[in-house]
């Protein structure tokens, strides 16, 4: 896997298929095809590709990803927001902004940078290790420990404290599910995490960074559940920091929208086909079942459709909202060291809340924005009627902020597992700052799809297959 300091982009555009092409293609003995929109679907649609399943990805709109592609130029941002006018000079050229209306970072070693691994899209892409990983208490931010050094060196403790907390990471170090002289004395399958901290002797504020900011629980629902999952995760942590160093979040050059080009390519090399600027009319159902979709006039028949909530909110259910506020700044965020990058997360107990509050920020260093600029993207989901003031103490923090460009969604999910229509259909996008929700839901949606678990194995590319593939040597 590439990470550099300065890197280069090395995607090119995947096949795209002209308009005229959708009957040809799909008609007569076309056997499996599976249609998909959007997100979570870009990387489905590489992965169905590689296993061997005909695939066509048609996108209503003019460019790759949906609502986590990255908008470039600037111009375009301040058109989709409706501002008046155009950005003032000082933000520099327009076409040197590439921004998330998504912010998410990759655990360097998470679930997507293994899918990335195994299907070799890493050829495609170059990443930057994310500067800093912080946490919010009493309305300062601080270095999130995560190590033994680190915690003996942290702020946010006591001297007595570190020691407890020390010694709990040590224990997390060296536990191993399969070894049950690990455990000492803690049934992973029984006893909950409140035990476990209980067990370290750890108070609140150390509950708080470590629950959330490193096991990334978005809510404290998690205390009264077996602690199995919550040790993995902080282990996930503490893995993906050990393979760089500064952070366990890496992040693309050129933004997120890289992601999903990188699975195109993928797609197109095995034969998949897309196809940008469709206009989705219709998703054709027959005796209960998808048969195909319809776009300008003509059918696309399939036996299988993975899309986003959007396509059809007659199937899916609101399960919350989200808000989300860019912002451009020029200045690094304060008491990051001055930090090119960084993540923030504001514990829920911290603002009295039900759920986090999450900041991310990039710069100029990603080539996303114009040199000396920054942007800090926060996120969290909505829990009042007057979302922008739940976020106020993440503005706080960004202070001064030159634009912002505010977006209050609705997040939804599917009504059923869709084995009988055979419509798959993703979760809309969280409010948090790392791609483990998503590749949850990508796990989920190819275990209704294919009846079996998801086996990273099977992702793997086949040596001597180089279809549509220049020499990369």
């Amino acid at each position: 896997m590439r990470v550099t300091s300065s890197g280069c982009r090395l995607s090119s555009a995947p096949r795209v298929a002209p308009a005229g092409v959708l009957l040809g293609r799909t008609r007569g003995s076309l056997g499996l095809l599976q249609c998909l929109f959007l997100p979570q679907e870009c990387i489905l649609s590489g992965i169905m590709s590689v296993n061997g399943k005909k695939v066509l990805h048609m996108d209503r709109n003019a460019y790759y990803g949906g609502e986590s592609a990255s908008i470039t130029p600037l111009e375009d941002l301040y058109k989709r927001f409706n501002l008046p006018g155009t950005p003032p000079e000082s933000m520099g050229r327009g076409r040197d902004w590439n921004v998330d209306l998504i912010p998410k970072f990759l655990m360097a070693n998470g679930q997507l940078v293994r899918m990335l691994l195994y299907t070799e899209v890493t050829r495609y892409l170059d990443f930057k290790v994310i500067e800093g990983s912080f946490v919010y208490k009493g309305g300062k931010i601080y270095k999130v420990p995560s190590t033994e050094a680190e915690a003996l060196a942290s702020s946010l403790m006591g001297l007595f404290e570190k020691r407890r907390f020390r010694k709990f990471l040590v224990y997390v170090a060296n536990f191993d599910e399969n070894d049950a002289r690990s455990f000492e004395g803690v049934d992973p399958k029984k006893n909950t995490m409140r035990d476990v901290y209980k067990k370290f002797d750890l108070g609140q504020d150390v509950i708080d960074f470590t629950g959330h900011a490193l096991a990334l629980y978005r809510t404290d629902d998690y205390l009264d559940q077996p602690c199995q999952e919550t040790i993995n995760r902080i282990k996930l942590y503490s893995e993906s920091l050990a393979r760089y160093g500064k952070s366990p979040y890496l992040y693309p050059l050129y933004g997120l929208g890289e992601l999903p080009q990188g699975f195109a390519r993928l797609s197109a090399i095995y034969g998949g086909t897309y196809m940008l600027n469709k206009p989705i009319e219709e998703i054709v159902i027959e005796n209960g079942k998808v048969v195909g979709v319809k776009s300008e006039g003509e059918i696309a028949r399939c036996k299988q459709l993975i899309c986003d909530p959007s396509y059809v909110p007659e199937r899916v259910k609101k399960v919350g909202k989200v808000i989300r506020v860019i912002c451009i700044l020029s200045h690094p965020i304060k008491n990051t060291n001055d930090a090119n990058s960084c993540q923030i997360i504001i514990p829920q107990n911290q603002v009295n809340r039900k759920s986090d509050i999450y900041v991310c920020m990039i710069s100029s260093a990603h080539n996303v924005a114009a040199q000396g600029k920054y942007i800090a993207i926060v996120s969290t989901t909505v829990e009042t009627s007057d979302p922008e003031k739940e976020i106020k103490p993440a503005l706080e923090l960004l202070e001064p902020v030159e634009q912002k460009f505010v977006s209050v969604c609705d997040m939804f999910a599917p009504t059923d597992l869709g084995k009988e229509s055979q419509i798959f259909i993703s979760s809309t996008y969280d409010a948090t700052t790392h791609f483990e929700t998503t590749c949850d839901d990508i796990k989920d949606i190819y275990k209704r799809m294919m009846g079996s678990e998801f086996d990273f194995e099977e992702m793997k590319r086949k040596k001597n297959d180089i279809y549509g593939e220049e020499d990369q040597q």
